[in-house]
């Protein structure tokens, strides 16, 4: 297969991006989007009889499949601002469209904002009737979203805020990280130095050579020290705008917030955090293992994610490329239909360079619009596997298509199973592929990202519920404060053969998810869902249509029901045990293999 691309192709969402041309474009945004407030501001009847409230809904999915209140421009600027975070211009312009965006969305607030708070026998009425059907779970959320939904004024108050109390804020950090770079020892010879961005440091940080990735090490802590002052500043920032908006709500909790926007039942959430928990012996297990293979009694903090077992692998983005082909075409050709759309219309951004964003994203926006892909592929095997990840979440994407615009999206709890589900199968292929030596690799890789994805993120989650309740009791904490907190909750999960070494208190800055609070449970619960949904797939290959189903039920039901539609229940407490128990099997035969 030939790469045609290696960056984005935006022109399907703005073709000419000369100011009349998108201003043109911002009018008819603003004139659909008048127009609905114009129809339904003064009407009271919409709130109560179903044909009617049938129209306004119609009319709102059609503005929301085409336009939103930002229209493409929104989209554009925002994937420019990620593959060139330090351009002012790209920064100016999305400050821009996201304020226009702002006051259209305060001014057609009223809609749902009135809606969510019906009496609850009116709200049963409109629940039952038969030409809402296609809405049914979108009222559903809207309805269970009004009891924490203020008045129209003060929701449009807090919305006008959030770019200066938090959206300001949060980009700031990773801004200032993006533009640093450093001089670290050269792989290529062990011993010259060059410089690379802070997102290559991270990779260098993998590497075999002790000196390389020391070298490494010492920069990239050096680049969070010196960013830990702003970093104090901007946290304590984004807690303050979260406790006023919890307190102003009356959410019970500082987690309930994402909970209600997941459509997930806090006890669920709170099953798989303690079940996590109660097995982190696996994590400290797996963490001996990789010392005693490195031929270390002890791991330094930034040595966890160490290839084991020999040389590692380099591969170009074509190897990687094919690869995924090979295994999403053997799941389903659909899966690989939607790749290679990915791949042949430029809806992947694949390498590193300064100014680009860290890490890896997939992003859907509009119905109207495509999906695109970001990566910083730099040849380890890390980035195969996130090509599959990433991958993943973009044939979930696609397959959802079919879903109206109300229904267009994941909520979180479910927005990781996709990805982890093709991911483990291009691992799986690695191992068949692989003689002993490279298997036991293999496996320690794969242990190894189940590990982060499962324990160290139920542990950040842990720390985020720390972090938050202790600045609710002190109103602002030092960045000495922050880290003490964050390197208990590490330490609770890694055990004693990783070294919380001088710096890794400091690691918490670059976490970017931190920055959207409890996110990041999502990952924990996705991957242990398709582990799930992977052995259904092993043991009957037909039941790959059961999870392609469920793939393209978007926001159709709740994931619970999306997940019972499978035979699956994850409201079961001991649901989240036997995937759990699926890596403990795996991590008996990588100590086997040693």
């Amino acid at each position: 297969m030939k790469i045609i691309q290696d960056t984005w192709d935006l022109t399907p969402l703005i073709s000419d991006t000369s100011e009349s041309a998108r201003a043109s474009i911002r009018e008819k945004v603003e004139a659909t989007n008048r127009a609905f407030i114009s129809h339904w501001k003064e009407r009271d009847d919409v709130y109560t009889e179903p044909l009617i409230l049938r129209e306004a809904l119609d009319e709102l999915e059609r503005i929301e499949r085409e336009y939103g209140t930002d229209g493409p421009e929104g989209f554009y600027y925002w994937l420019s601002s990620q593959a060139n975070e330090n351009d002012p211009n790209i920064r100016a312009q999305l400050e821009r469209i996201e304020e226009f965006a702002r006051k259209l969305e305060n001014e057609r607030s009223f809609f749902l904002i009135r809606l969510s708070q019906i009496p609850q026998d009116h709200a049963k009425r409109l629940l039952d009737a038969e030409p809402l059907a296609p809405y049914r779970h979108f009222l559903e959320r809207t309805f269970a979203q009004g009891a924490y939904t203020l008045s129209q004024p003060e929701e449009s108050i807090l919305s006008l805020v959030a770019s200066s109390s938090h959206d300001s804020w949060e980009r700031m950090t990773s801004g200032f990280l993006s533009k640093k770079s450093a001089s670290v020892i050269n792989p290529q010879d062990g011993a010259g130095h060059h410089s690379v961005p802070f997102s290559v440091l991270q990779s260098y940080m993998q590497h075999t050579s002790q000196a390389v990735r020391d070298s490494a090490a010492e920069a990239f802590n050096q680049i969070l020290l010196d960013s830990a002052d702003m970093a104090e500043a901007e946290m304590n920032a984004l807690m303050h705008f979260k406790k006023v908006q919890d307190e102003l709500r009356g959410y019970p909790r500082p987690d309930s917030a994402r909970h209600l926007a997941d459509d997930m039942e806090t006890q669920v959430v709170d099953s798989l955090i303690d079940t996590v928990v109660s097995h982190n012996d696996i994590a400290h297990r797996y963490y001996h293992l990789k010392a005693k293979a490195l031929g270390k009694h002890v791991l330094a903090y930034h040595e966890r994610n160490v290839s084991v077992g020999g040389v590692e692998k380099s591969y170009t983005f074509d190897d990687a490329v094919q690869l995924v082909d090979r295994v999403v075409g053997r799941l389903h050709p659909q899966f690989r239909s939607i790749f290679q759309q990915l791949l042949h219309n430029r809806q992947i951004d694949a390498f590193p360079r300064v100014g680009k964003r860290d890490g890896a994203f997939c992003a859907y926006n509009k119905l109207s619009q495509p999906t695109y892909l970001l990566l910083n592929f730099s040849g380890k095997l890390r980035d195969v596997t996130t090509l599959a990840h990433e991958v993943g979440h973009g044939i979930n994407d696609e397959l959802m298509r079919i879903q109206h615009a109300l229904a267009f999206g994941t909520p979180l709890a479910t927005a990781e199973v996709a990805s982890t589900f093709m991911e483990d199968f291009v691992v799986e292929e690695l191992m068949r592929q692989s003689d002993h030596t490279d298997r036991r690799m293999l496996l320690m890789e794969r242990l190894n990202d189940d590990i982060s994805t499962i324990f160290r993120q139920i542990a950040c989650y842990r720390f985020e519920l720390d972090l938050h309740a202790q600045f609710r009791k002190k109103g602002y904490l030092s960045k000495e404060e922050i880290g003490s907190i964050f390197q208990n909750h590490m330490t609770s999960y890694m055990g004693d053969a990783v070294e919380q070494s001088k710096g890794s208190e400091n690691w918490w800055i670059y976490w970017g998810h931190i920055r959207r609070p409890f996110y990041v449970y999502s990952y924990a619960s996705g991957l242990l869902i398709s582990k799930a949904m992977q052995q259904m797939v092993r043991e009957d290959k037909k039941s790959i249509e059961s999870v392609k189903t469920f793939l393209s039920g978007g926001l159709s039901a709740s994931p619970r029901d999306l997940f019972l539609q499978m035979g699956i229940d994850i409201s079961k407490p001991d649901f989240w045990e036997k995937g759990i128990m699926r890596i403990s099997e795996q991590l008996d035969e990588a100590e086997s293999l040693f």
